[in-house]
């Protein structure tokens, strides 16, 4: 765990907020779980219906109020205090499970499956106001730690209520432990979120009117009005389509391909549950601490591999077990649960940018709202997945391995829709891949990068991986002017393209004028545009001269100039030292690089000269 991680979980801002969702989560599960065993194993007479339409019925009861209430849900908590909301729920908790307390000793299904409903519907006004608090009492850079604690802490709160609640259901007094534990946890949930700081309505004096179906027209408009919001709930929601195509099926993949009984598929759930902490814990750290969507596609590549491995690695005939020890020792099925905690892993890369990326993203005001929207789709995704799992297995007749390869092929898919749809997240993973196998990459003073506004970087120019280790350091989108030869390359020029790059043909003056006005453009619209002066790689590692060109732009926008320096690339394979860049054999690998960047200077101050030398005492003796 990283240092940012375990610092948030000593502060009151952040501490009872996670002991609260965890509980829910953990509570949700065990009286769900509680639930569907003893419905499963109770006495013939006992239930007003087939216990496996019930077992279905109340997978659909406890997602029906995320459709119908998440809409409003979220309107509150973009309305009122979103601490005061949580409290409330857990409040709610608490009565909802006295009265289940009461239902499970009286043996009572009909009302637990009314009482399932309630508890859906609790969660269903929790989660806008629980995601939605997050950007209110964590900075931007502690989203994404904040993201992946809280997804580790919702997944192992999941996995062990589930496991709880198969031990509480072997017990000969099961309703009545079950009874007590419900109300137990709900009030500790209760007690934790009277800890929670307030986090105030982003917009006040807002009444709240119960208008469900306009209310959930308009948080799902809401949430597509921006594309990269509404990118982010739908991969969001295709996760739990995943999640829910890849859970539902364990205990007959367990039973019928892996030759494992009941607690073999607590194993399963075991494994893919701390693949996802894991994973979780793990995007904070490649990410270096900061919303990162270049990892995305890294996660999703990595369910796409290790999905279809579930297949490969499955026994043609199912092994024979006699114990649990003997499962999990079981050769034959070692790789299936690496493949197993691998996609679950995955699945925690993939999710947590998404879910900063969401928060930080939607407006203040509607932050809730998008959350809502999110819910509100993420059921209908699993809703679909179900449907799916029953055309592929019981209309087609085909195979649980087969279905798991299926799924790999899909998210296959949905990897090329995100590449048409949203280029950057692979520009993103591309610096993301140099930055964290070809270098060590370490960063200085870069705050002094404004985050917002249009802003000039200049840099000097040693290696043609400078503007990926730039755009990798730099947390907002950069712009990069590029000679033109060079973007028009073949390949370069379809990557280039898709990452808005403006190209200059530096004797052509046509050229020249089109891309100062778009430098000029951009930086009014508030981006920033990096420009490397001196128009060419160093020959000997020094600064070179800077062109006039920067002086022009420096003319036509009073944006202000951030000067950076890149420390410790001379001599790598992609600089000019010892030989033409990419035409010689590699001297180092993963060598440490440095990126410093420089106070702001006005623009009307700047020029060329000066701006050079700035960059020089910045760059140091570190070539």
């Amino acid at each position: 765990m990283s240092y940012s991680q375990s610092a948030l979980l000593t502060q009151r801002r952040f501490l009872p907020y996670f002991i609260t969702q965890a509980l829910g989560a953990f509570n949700d599960n065990i009286y769900k779980n509680v639930l569907l065993i003893l419905i499963a194993f109770a006495a013939p007479g006992t239930l007003p219906f087939e216990s496996d339409f019930i077992i279905n019925l109340a997978a659909g009861i406890f997602i029906l109020p995320f459709f119908l209430f998440s809409a409003s849900a979220g309107v509150l908590a973009d309305s009122y205090d979103k601490a005061s909301i949580m409290r409330k729920v857990k409040m709610a908790e608490i009565i909802i499970m006295a009265m289940a307390a009461v239902a499970f000793v009286a043996e009572n299904y009909t009302a637990l499956l009314l009482l399932l409903f309630l508890m859906g519907s609790q969660s269903a006004f929790f989660g806008p106001a629980k995601y939605a608090l997050l950007p209110q009492h964590l900075k931007k850079e502690e989203l994404v730690p904040g993201n992946a604690l809280v997804e580790t802490g919702t997944f192992l709160a999941i996995l062990i209520g589930t496991l709880l609640a198969g031990i509480i259901a072997d017990q000969e007094e099961a309703r009545t432990i079950a009874a007590v534990a419900v109300v137990s946890f709900a009030v500790l949930g209760y007690a934790s979120s009277r800890y929670i700081p307030e986090a105030k309505p982003c917009r006040e004096g807002q009444r709240f009117r119960w208008q469900p179906v306009r209310q959930t027209r308009r948080t799902l408009s809401i949430a597509a009005k921006d594309k990269v919001v509404l990118q982010c709930v739908l991969g969001i929601s295709w996760f739990w389509f995943l999640g829910a195509s890849y859970l539902t099926q364990f205990p007959n993949f367990a039973r019928l391909f892996l030759g494992g009984n009941a607690a073999s598929v607590s194993v399963l759930l075991t494994l893919f549950s701390i693949g996802i902490a894991i994973g979780s814990l793990l995007c904070d750290r490649l990410s270096g601490h900061r919303i990162e969507p270049g990892i995305v596609p890294l996660g999703s590549l990595g369910i796409t591999l290790f999905g279809a491995d579930l297949m490969f690695a499955t026994p043609d005939i199912a092994p024979v077990s006699d114990s649990l020890w003997a499962f999990l020792t079981q050769p034959d099925l070692i790789r299936v649960f690496f493949s197993l905690t691998m996609l679950g892993v995955s699945g925690g890369i993939y999710i947590v940018p998404l879910y900063a990326m969401m928060q930080n993203r939607a407006e203040p005001s509607e932050r809730a709202q998008v959350i809502a929207a999110n819910n509100i789709w993420n059921a209908i995704f699993m809703v679909v997945s179900a449907v799916t799992a029953i055309v592929f297995l019981s209309v087609l007749s085909l195979s649980i391995p087969q279905f798991f390869l299926f799924l790999a092929g899909l998210n296959l898919l949905v990897l090329g829709y995100i590449y048409l749809q949203a280029p950057d997240f692979f520009w993103r993973f591309l610096i993301w891949i140099v930055s964290h196998t070809l270098y060590r990459v370490s960063h200085q003073q870069l705050e002094n990068i404004p985050k917002q506004g249009g802003a000039l970087i200049v840099c000097n120019h040693v290696s043609y991986m400078d503007a990926l280790l730039l755009a990798g350091a730099c947390p907002r989108p950069i712009r990069f002017i590029m000679d033109e030869d060079i973007f028009k390359l073949p390949l370069i020029k379809t990557f280039c393209s898709a990452c808005k790059v403006i190209p200059i043909a530096a004797k052509d003056r046509r050229s020249i004028q089109k891309a100062f006005e778009e430098v000029e453009y951009y930086l009014s619209q508030g981006e920033l545009v990096c420009i490397f002066p001196e128009g060419k790689l160093t020959h000997d590692g020094e600064v070179g001269p800077f062109m006039r060109g920067v002086d022009l732009i420096l003319k036509r926008s009073p944006a202000p100039v951030i000067p950076m320096a890149l420390q410790g690339l001379w001599g790598s394979y992609f600089s000019r030292e010892g030989g033409k860049a990419l035409l010689k054999w590699p001297k180092r690998f993963w060598s440490r690089v440095t990126i410093v960047a420089g106070p702001p200077v006005n623009a009307q101050s700047a020029n060329s000269a000066a701006l050079r030398e700035t960059v020089i005492a910045l760059r140091g003796e570190s070539r």
